[in-house]
């Protein structure tokens, strides 16, 4: 593609960065404000973890549906339609009254999520040679890096100067600007070859993800019935069995089993899942002890998430000479040690202790965790041919969100075992103790990490890859 042919499909690239934007912003924006949320609602700040996991299930669930609905209807009217749920998910959050409102708003933003980066994603790859595909992924990358940079300080701001509110408003002009761009420039691409989507086993993983999902965060609720959470167990293990015996039998499964026969990706998919249940109850977790623990305002406990988010930016530069040379199962191996440490250290984290302490912890943290996802998606991803690319990649996206939801149901259900520690030990105990459960499930990734092979690929394939 020339030079002028690229530019041309520039501003299809500044309204897709506009759309991963506003998702990742809403991603990290919230977290700081859900100790504000809960004193407004008449809700324990312990127990909000409802408001991440429902959004992240929303969108796990509606992944693996988007690109089909994307053939089967155009990107343009999907796009536009996704913006419109995003948008109108974000005005019900600011109106809720009740916690239960709030949940149900954050389902209907998930939708309209679930839809924004895939449909954006293949309306740019559509429109792009295969020469400058990498630098426009490269350019719409960038939202995903600046959103978590800002998002935790502008939520904490925004509830300082303001309420809680305007943290899902602030949506609002930016999906009208999103819409109005979207009618003029965003293309109408369609699917060369109708195909016929699996709605038997789309139904059987949709229900297994969001029946297992709900028994996890169960366990936090008092009220709910120990029956109730071993039912809903058992029917959602039922559900995920069912469609792996569909998807061996079935012509054009959802997602073909022949996936796991790539071992890097099998090894990957499945460590990626168990690393990031205890790398996604962080971002739930750290606000909680820096406002309600430490009692932080807002806009300071927020300023301090700037730290994980740079820190990880420029540990993202190192994955490729590290893999380089110490090879995928090295780094992984010792890496997600440290990630798991860097969790449980949180429990030296006190109200007396200096600011840049403070600041050197988060950064830590950040760098190894960061450089945890970037060898984890590279390796999971890194040996799938071009027939399996767009369904490999597709999983792998299902299974983030859904480890997302893991962390936070997880993270509300140890708060919750962990209660009774804060009356005999200050209103710290529960999350120190929470803080070393999330580091131990994270250590126990490294028994699936120890499966792939001791080798070192070239450079250029590393560099390929992680790109």
């Amino acid at each position: 593609m020339t030079t002028s042919s690229y530019a041309s499909i520039r501003p299809l690239l500044w309204l897709v960065s506009l759309a991963i934007f506003m998702q990742m912003l809403d991603s990290t924006i919230v977290n700081t404000a859900l100790p504000a949320m809960a004193r407004s609602l008449g809700e324990s700040p312990l127990q909000m973890q409802s408001v991440v996991f429902s959004y992240a299930l929303a969108v796990a669930t509606f992944i693996p549906a988007s690109g089909w609905i994307a053939d089967r209807f155009g990107t343009r009217r999907t796009f536009l339609v996704a913006i419109i749920l995003f948008t109108l998910g974000s005005l019900a959050c600011a109106l809720a009254q009740t916690l239960h409102q709030l949940v149900g708003a954050r389902v209907l933003q998930g939708i309209g999520g679930a839809m924004l980066l895939p449909v954006g994603r293949l309306a740019v790859m559509r429109s792009v040679s295969r020469e400058e595909f990498l630098r426009a992924m490269s350019f719409i990358a960038i939202p995903a890096l600046i959103g978590p940079l800002i998002g935790p300080t502008l939520g904490g701001w925004l509830v300082e100067v303001a309420s809680w509110h305007w943290v899902f408003l602030i949506n609002l002009p930016i999906g009208i600007i999103g819409y109005v761009a979207a009618m003029k420039i965003m293309p109408d691409h369609y699917a060369e070859h109708r195909t016929r989507f699996d709605i038997a086993g789309y139904l059987m993983l949709a229900f297994g993800m969001v029946v297992l999902s709900l028994a996890l965060d169960g366990i936090s609720g008092m009220a709910t019935p120990h029956a109730l959470v071993m039912l809903m167990t058992v029917a959602g293990l039922a559900a995920l069995v069912g469609y792996w015996l569909h998807a061996a039998n079935s012509t054009a499964p959802l997602f073909s089993l022949a996936l796991f026969h790539v071992p890097s990706y099998r090894i990957g998919i499945l460590g990626n899942l168990f690393s990031r249940i205890g790398s996604s109850a962080m971002p739930l977790l750290i606000p909680l002890l820096l406002q309600v623990g430490m009692g932080m305002s807002p806009m300071n406990a927020g300023l301090l998430m700037i730290p994980v988010a740079a820190a990880g930016m420029v540990s993202k530069r190192y994955a490729v000479k590290l893999v380089e040379r110490f090879g995928y199962r090295r780094v992984l191996m010792v890496n997600t040690v440290l990630v798991g440490l860097a969790m449980a250290s949180f429990i030296f984290m006190t109200p007396g202790q200096p600011v840049w302490v403070r600041v050197v912890q988060l950064a830590l943290f950040g760098a190894v965790n960061s450089l945890q996802f970037t060898v984890m998606n590279t390796v999971t991803l890194r040996d799938l041919d071009r027939d399996f690319a767009s369904a490999g990649n597709s999983l792998l996206s299902m299974v983030m969100m859904l480890a997302t939801g893991f962390g936070a149901a997880a993270a509300g259900s140890l708060l919750a075992a962990f209660n009774h520690l804060d009356v005999a030990h200050g209103a710290t105990a529960a999350l120190h103790a929470t803080f070393v459960c999330v580091g131990a499930i994270t250590l126990t990734s490294t028994l699936i990490f120890w499966q792939l092979p001791d080798t070192r690929p070239s450079p250029r394939d590393v560099e390929e890859v992680a790109e």
